[in-house]
Parts: C-alpha cells; structure tokens; sequence
C-alpha cells in the first residue's frame, strides 16, 4: 500500500512537470493547486514546449522496478524508509535543472506554508546548549513576548530535563527544539530545573502561534541614525513591519537609515517590491521578472509619489539573496543607497509552488530574476554539483577577502556607474565583518556557566548582576546596562580556573577579552531584556554598522545626484 502511495506521488510530480500555471504564487504566497490527474488535459503552451513528452506508464514502470529490486535485494530491504526515498530520487531529478528547484513532502510544505506567514507552533522560545565534559544539557535562554513559555513562567538559565515523561538528558538544542514544537492548541509537558532553586517543575503549556518577524530589530543606533534589521526573510508581513518600524525611528528624530539585509535568505516577490517602492519615485522599475510560459514575464515599477527620502545605506553579505537582493539591487541601479558589506548570494530564479496531492509541493523555477538596469542576479551554477553551489562561492565562501571579480556583463546606474550582473550584488564599498575565531568559539561555554552563577547571584560582591525577574521587553540597551567590569572579569578567571571541566584556562580569557566582555554582557542582557534586545551587545561593535553609518554622507550625495540625473532626463 505504502509503495502505490509513494509511487503515485512521484507520479503526480513527473506531470507536473508538463503543466503551465498562472505566476501569482511568488506576488501572493498562495500556493495554487494544479491539475494532476495523468486523465486531465494539458495546455496548449505545454503541448508546443517539448517535442518529446514525459511518458507517465513507462515511469510508473520504472519506479516500480527500481523498488522492487530494493526491496528484494537491499540488505535493509525491510526497513525502508520510503518517504526519504521518493523524496530523494524527486529531488535528485530537480537537482539536474538547477539548484532552487526542490520537492517538499507533507511535512516541508507545511513548514514552508508557515514560514511565510511568519509564525510557527510551539511554545515560544530560544534554548541553547551548555556543554561540560561528556555531558550536554539544553537550557532556556529567553521567551518572548506574550509566548506561552513566558506565560508558564519560564526562565533564563532552567534546565529542560524532560518533555512529556521523555528525558531530554544528552540531547542538544536542536534536538530537543523537536519535541517542543507541535501543531496548534496541543499540549507539551516541560519539566525544567530552576536555576535559582535548583527545584524541578512540571510546567503543561499550550502550542500557540509564535511570531517570527521579519525585522527583529529596529532602534537609533546613534543620534539621528535609525536601524533596521530585517534579517527574517521577506514573508506576509515585512512591508507592514517595516512601515511600522520606519514611522517609530522617524517619530524618535530619525534622519538617516541603515537597512541591514544581511542574512536575509529572500522569500515573497511582493514584500520585496513594496519595500523597495517605500525609497523609489513612481515609475522607477524595481525589478522583471522573465519566464517562458505565459504570465511569468512580469516588469514591477514603484507607484509612490512621496517616497521617503532619508539618506540610507543597505548592509548585505554572502547570505543575502533572491527577494533581498531584489531590494539592493534596485537601490543601487537607482543610486538610491549605498551598497556596503559583501557580494550577495546570486539567488534570481524564481520557483512557482505547484501543490500537488498528498499535501505535499512542487517548488519548480519558471522565470529569472532582472533588476532594473538589466542586471540577471542570479549566480551561474553550469560548472559544479549542487553542493558547491551552496559552498564554493556560496553561503560559506569569503568574498570579502577575494572580491571577485565581475561575473557578467556591464549595465549602468541612473547616475551613470557600471554595475554586472551574473554574480549577485556586489557592494558600493567592501566591509569586513567580525570574525569569531575558533578559540573563541570555545569559550562560549564556561562563559554562559558564569552566566548562570551570577544571574542567581551566586557570587558574593556581585549581586547586582542577579536576574531573577521577568523579562523587560522592548528595551533598547544602553551603555550602562550591566558593564562587565574588571571585578566581573577576575570572577571568571576564577571560576575557569576552578573548573577544569570546561578545559580553559584564564590566560585564554586574558587574550580574548574583548570577545568575553562583549559575550557575556550578551548573556545579561538575554536574561534581563531577551534575546532580541540583546543582539545590540553585538551591534555597537560591529564594523560594518559603523561603516554604514560612517558612509551616510556618501549616500545623501549619491541619492542627491541621482535625483538630478532624472530632472535632466
């Protein structure tokens, strides 16, 4: 039974291949539910597309083979797993067209669905690891705002030894986010150890929406300057969040702007164009979309006749892609921003979800990505497998310390300054970002032990650091919350020393002061404030945020000049 199932999935996936449908997925976040019956009719514009059509029996056949030799012969026969199977051999078939392309089975489409609505089930929470020796345990870091852990009561530093009856002893936060997460109005058993008491508790918490905005943060980093991070991809409620976001900066005396698109992986067509559209004059193309069935070749213009004109400049990195680079790239063609950081990912294909029965999905790509110069963002990926495209020149590659050099051909902005296209968006200027060595990466644990100790107040002379209070959400951190001072630091030498389990020494922490300082103010201000108010421990020593606001000068005049080009055309 579970082989006809599986085979009629992959079935259902081989005609979609052959079917057109209308391009409004990637505008809406709809996924459009496609005919599939291997009975039903195809369109003509997929009749005239291929000489040679996909011959559904001798398919069927196929597969019927192949896993009846595996059945029959695998040493594992009998303990198949046929979901990774069919999964497996559908996206390998995808693999060959390009590397956006992919299947989703049930449960991938579901957390693509939710993805995009910005919210997911579970209780509401960041967990993290702390690691002693050969034993692991996970640990609550923060909740958020009106999440179901932060109504149960849940703290910084409890200890999660239990999810309904199963002990989560050993088991990383990865691992343990699993049992955490579940479908709406359910009910989870978490039974955590207090930090402060050391007491256990059974706490019984109701799965519910939890938000994941697209702009997690957005402060005046300095007077007049405001940030934004919209770092959550572009999903149903980014242009709204940033509406809300820039009216908040602006009402705070904002007259300059850092949008940080760094880490941003992209998400809906839509979103991307009405953020861009909030910096550019009506008329002025933000992106086209070019595809080969009908509807998918598309140009988008802004439609604004009040833009915001503050000076702004855009942060991007190797992770920057598809919708995001959308954004930058329209803002740099139209000299509207400045452009610092690293060259963006090379992601402008655009893939039109086709649902297919099973709930389960097709993402298959229909059309590319131009901005409006005629730029194609998208990275060429002819000549390696699908895992170099993710990590040679991809998401792991350093383009900061090898600029490459330009992919494509040239195109101009309004102001008349040669861009290319064909490898992403390379940046106006070139930031280095903060490198975490990996000495450092290893300090991480003893300095969240302290963290616990003196959280607690645990340590004499430092009880001023004792958290034992609920968490101040919206706070914007200041320079005086929680200063790691030369007495906390002496106190942690102290503590590394008289825990050789965590294998590090105090002349470690001597050589890394500044990373330790900087980490465990971050530990504080996680427990007092939560862990997004807590990313500003990161950001006020960041050197690309500091570059960018060292650059708005640059931006004024670049957008000044811009709008000058376009009064004399």
């Amino acid at each position: 039974m579970r082989t006809r199932f599986y085979t009629r999935v992959a079935m259902l996936f081989v005609l979609a291949l052959s079917l057109s449908a209308n391009i409004y997925s990637q505008q809406t976040g709809s996924a459009r539910r496609q005919p599939t019956s291997p009975e039903g009719s195809t369109s003509a514009n997929a009749k005239a597309s291929s000489s040679s059509r996909v011959n559904g029996a001798v398919v069927k056949s196929d597969l019927n083979e192949a896993l009846s030799v595996i059945q029959n012969n695998y040493i594992d026969g009998k303990k198949l797993d046929y979901n990774s199977i069919f999964k497996a051999s559908i996206n390998g078939m995808l693999n060959v067209l390009d590397p956006h392309s992919t299947y989703l089975d049930t449960g991938d489409f579901a957390a693509f669905k939710t993805e995009q609505r910005s919210e997911y089930y579970g209780i509401g929470a960041t967990i993290g690891d702390l690691q002693q020796g050969d034993l692991i345990n996970t640990y609550i870091r923060a909740t958020f705002q009106d999440a179901p852990a932060s109504r149960a009561g849940l703290r910084f530093g409890d200890k999660i030894t239990a999810v309904d009856g199963q002990s989560m002893k050993g088991k990383n936060f990865s691992e343990v986010r699993k049992f955490l997460l579940g479908p709406l109005g359910t009910v989870v058993k978490v039974t955590v150890e207090h930090a402060a008491t050391g007491q256990s508790e059974t706490v019984t918490i109701t799965r519910d929406a939890v938000s994941l905005p697209s702009i997690p943060q957005a402060y005046m980093v300095r007077p007049g300057v405001g940030y934004v991070a919209m770092t959550g991809g572009f999903n149903t409620t980014t242009a709204d969040e940033f509406q809300s976001a820039l009216q908040d900066l602006h009402s705070k005396g904002m007259n300059m702007l850092v949008l940080d698109l760094r880490g941003n992986r992209g998400g809906l067509l839509i979103q991307a164009v009405r953020v861009a559209n909030t910096f550019l004059q009506r008329g002025q193309l933000i992106v086209t979309q070019k595809g080969r069935i009908r509807g998918s070749t598309e140009p988008f213009e802004a439609l604004n006749d009040t833009p915001d004109t503050v000076p702004l400049v855009v942060l991007v990195n190797g992770e920057t892609a598809s919708a995001a680079e959308i954004v930058a790239g329209a803002l740099q063609d139209h000299d509207r921003a400045l452009i610092i950081g690293e060259s963006t990912f090379g992601k402008g294909l655009v893939q039109l979800p086709i649902q297919l029965e099973y709930d389960s999905a097709l993402l298959l790509t229909i059309a590319k990505y131009f901005t409006p110069s005629g730029r194609l963002i998208q990275r060429d990926y002819s000549n390696g497998g699908f895992y170099d495209y993710y990590t040679k020149g991809g998401l792991s590659n350093d383009k900061v310390a090898t600029p490459s050099l330009p992919a494509g051909p040239e195109s101009h902005t309004d102001t008349g300054r040669a861009v290319y296209g064909g490898g992403g968006i390379s940046p106006d200027e070139i930031a280095k970002p903060t490198r975490i060595t990996a000495a450092e990466a290893r300090l991480a644990n003893p300095i969240f032990a302290f963290a616990l100790e003196l959280t607690t107040g645990r340590v004499a002379g430092l009880e001023k650091y004792k958290i034992q209070r609920p968490i101040e959400y919206n706070h914007d951190l200041q320079s005086t919350d929680f200063p790691v001072t030369d007495a906390v630091f002496a106190e942690l030498k102290r503590f590394v020393a008289a825990k050789p389990i965590y294998k590090v020494t105090p002349e470690q922490l001597d050589r890394s002061r500044a990373f330790v300082e900087r980490q465990l103010r971050f530990e504080f201000a996680t427990a007092a404030y939560g862990s997004t108010a807590a990313v500003q421990v990161f950001n006020e020593s960041d050197p690309q945020i500091a570059r960018a606001v060292d650059a708005m000068p640059r931006a004024r005049e670049l957008a000044l000049s811009a709008r000058r080009a376009r009064a004399r055309s």
